[in-house]
């Protein structure tokens, strides 16, 4: 009973984290189905709530940064991790793989000569689970927490709280570069164990390849909600050089992504 009341008081107290969950729960489950949609959540929530407590004793693969328990008694925590934290790391995975395939995956031949309002993706299993989308999805991960954390490092100054803190800060908004390249290790780990899962389920049945598209989308849009989110309380808070850097960072992705779902762009070559 304790457990679960603390549960509660969790979403209550970070409710936009759970809204972002059950975005995740629902584009995932349309276009992966549920099967795939599980084990993609528990592969990447165990990756990085192991990674973040290797990081908090030892300083790998993140670098060293520790939590303040300021939350303890107000959220669940598991061991010194709060919850919300390692569970966040799977919705922003799949939103990254989800940009990743929009850009990746081949696109079918239309039977007419007039161009789709979206370019019909085919879900192709070599394509989604390629070396290159492996490397891309981890760089588009990496990439959103350049924004993530120098906002959630802030949290002081809204409604996240001071939940931790780096010994020695960074020279990008104070964050220190290894915690991207722990972003991107997680990334990597959890993919490498989803993949060989996804090619030992049946194959996903599809009707029309626009509606694979239209479900994608979803994905992408809980990227770009999720960085609207973070750009909208760094400009709040005052920090516009943080918001105006965060908010140009995206404009030559944005710009990619929209001319390849347009059919302008050709395929990224796969290995």
């Amino acid at each position: 009973m304790d457990f679960l009341f603390l549960f509660l008081k969790t979403i209550g107290f970070r409710p936009y984290v759970f809204v972002f969950l059950a975005a995740f729960l629902f584009a995932a489950v349309r276009l992966i189905g549920w099967p795939r949609t599980w084990r993609f959540w528990l592969t990447s929530w165990a990756t990085a709530f192991v990674c973040e407590y290797s990081s908090t004793r030892n300083g790998i693969p993140f670098g060293w940064y520790h939590y303040n328990g300021s939350t303890v008694g107000k959220e669940l925590y598991f061991s010194n991790i709060p919850f919300m934290d390692s569970l966040s790391f799977s919705f922003l995975l799949y939103a990254a793989y989800s940009v990743a395939l929009c850009l990746l995956l081949p696109i079918n031949a239309s039977p007419t000569s007039a161009r789709p309002r979206l370019a019909p993706l085919r879900f192709d299993m070599a394509s989604r689970t390629s070396w290159t989308a492996l490397g891309l999805t981890a760089f588009l991960f990496a990439f959103i927490d350049m924004v993530i954390d120098p906002v959630a490092l802030r949290g002081d100054q809204w409604f996240l709280g001071k939940i931790y803190f780096y010994p020695e800060p960074g020279w990008h908004f104070g964050v220190p570069m290894a915690n991207y390249v722990g972003w991107a290790v997680v990334g990597l780990i959890s993919l490498c164990i989803y993949f060989p899962l996804d090619r030992r389920l049946p194959d996903v049945v599809w009707g029309p390849s626009s509606m694979i598209t239209r479900h994608l989308l979803l994905g992408v849009g809980l990227y770009y909600g999720v960085l609207a989110f973070n750009l909208t309380v760094a400009f709040w808070i005052g920090e516009y050089l943080l918001g105006m850097t965060g908010l140009l960072m995206f404009v030559p992705l944005t710009v990619l992504l929209i001319l390849r779902l347009r059919g302008y762009r050709p395929t990224i070559a796969m290995d």
